[in-house]
């Protein structure tokens, strides 16, 4: 099978390219705008699958129209898993007008993509559970509960969601979406939570906690490493159901101080921190959120790796390559 992968170089996009490479026969073909989110080819490069021969790769921006030259280059594809996204939910709330482009219109411009494709199996959009808002206290939202974005990035992805389900239905694009939660692992962008507090603590910075209004109340989220992303997106390639939406969950929720005092455990090193309301100061910094992700478990999906396995050694990776906290 060929595989169209948007978003390649990015932190998922190289993460799910690399599990495919190492667990299936498929041939990949990937496109990157190249941002700086991509830190060019690095992740394939230094995740080993840059020289894979099963691997393509086009540089190009899909908010515009992809060109016949590079449709020609990507010929015919099976499957398409639509991960490229602006994705900072900071950087929305200070300029939302990327995100909408990229989001909203570069995903009309995969979906026109996928309209001339003679025999796609499935096209995968890669969504959020931010699409739901902050969820209550024992509340974990199923695939088709309403949305309620609070940010510019959550209502963005929410827009492209709802386009690939107008397409679905107007032009029979066979669709899957998935909604995930917190993604971690090994060469994650520094300005993500998980290597930020681990190069914090190596320094001995203060770490900012989010927290509620009184700042006593950390909030919390469902951690999941990107091997384990990938391992539910392959998954899907063969099980998923025509339009229909499936959440990838990680197994344990976890609140950012209990995150932070864990990596700080494990470093070996004291945990300096500070309880700050972003809420308050910046209206979209939700403090809970919460999928069910039932539905993938009853499908027969089982999630590879422990939290607490899979953190550890995430933590450990970054101690040996320190690069990886700096760029």
């Amino acid at each position: 099978m060929r595989i169209l992968i948007t978003g390649i170089c990015g932190f998922i996009g190289h993460h799910v390219a690399e599990h495919i490479l190492l667990n299936t026969n498929h041939e990949i073909i990937g496109i990157d705008k190249l941002t700086y989110a991509s830190n060019g080819f690095n992740r394939l490069r230094d995740s080993g699958c840059l020289n894979n021969p099963r691997l393509t790769l086009h540089s190009c921006d899909f908010v515009n129209s992809l060109s016949c030259g590079i449709i020609k280059e990507i010929g015919p594809v099976d499957y398409i898993i639509h991960l490229g996204a602006e994705t900072h939910v900071d950087n929305s709330i200070s300029d939302p007008s990327p995100f909408v482009y990229s989001n909203v219109i570069g995903t009309m411009r995969m979906l026109d993509f996928a309209r001339i494709q003679d025999n796609l199996r499935h096209f995968i959009y890669f969504s959020t559970d931010e699409v739901f808002g902050p969820a209550p206290k024992g509340v974990a939202f199923k695939e088709w509960d309403r949305y309620n974005s609070t940010n510019p990035y959550s209502a963005s992805k929410a827009g492209g969601e709802e386009l690939c389900l107008a397409y679905a239905n107007t032009y029979k694009i066979p669709l899957a979406v998935t909604h995930t939660m917190n993604a971690f692992g090994e060469r994650q962008h520094p300005e993500k939570f998980i290597p930020s507090v681990i190069k914090k603590v190596l320094t001995g910075e203060i770490v900012v906690i989010h927290s509620d209004p009184t700042r006593t109340k950390a909030g919390s989220r469902f951690y999941i490493h990107c091997r384990n992303i990938a391992s539910a997106l392959t998954f899907l390639l063969d099980k998923a159901g025509d339009r229909d939406k499936y959440n990838i969950v990680g197994e344990k929720e976890v609140d950012n101080l209990a995150m932070a005092q864990f990596i700080a455990k494990v470093i070996g090193k004291p945990l300096n921190y500070e309880m700050i309301d972003f809420h308050s100061s910046r209206p979209g910094h939700d403090l809970r959120y919460a999928l069910d992700g039932q539905k993938m478990f009853d499908l027969g999906w089982v999630v590879p790796k422990t939290f607490e396995d899979s953190l550890e050694k995430t933590i450990h990776w970054y101690l040996h390559n320190p690069k990886w906290l700096d760029w």
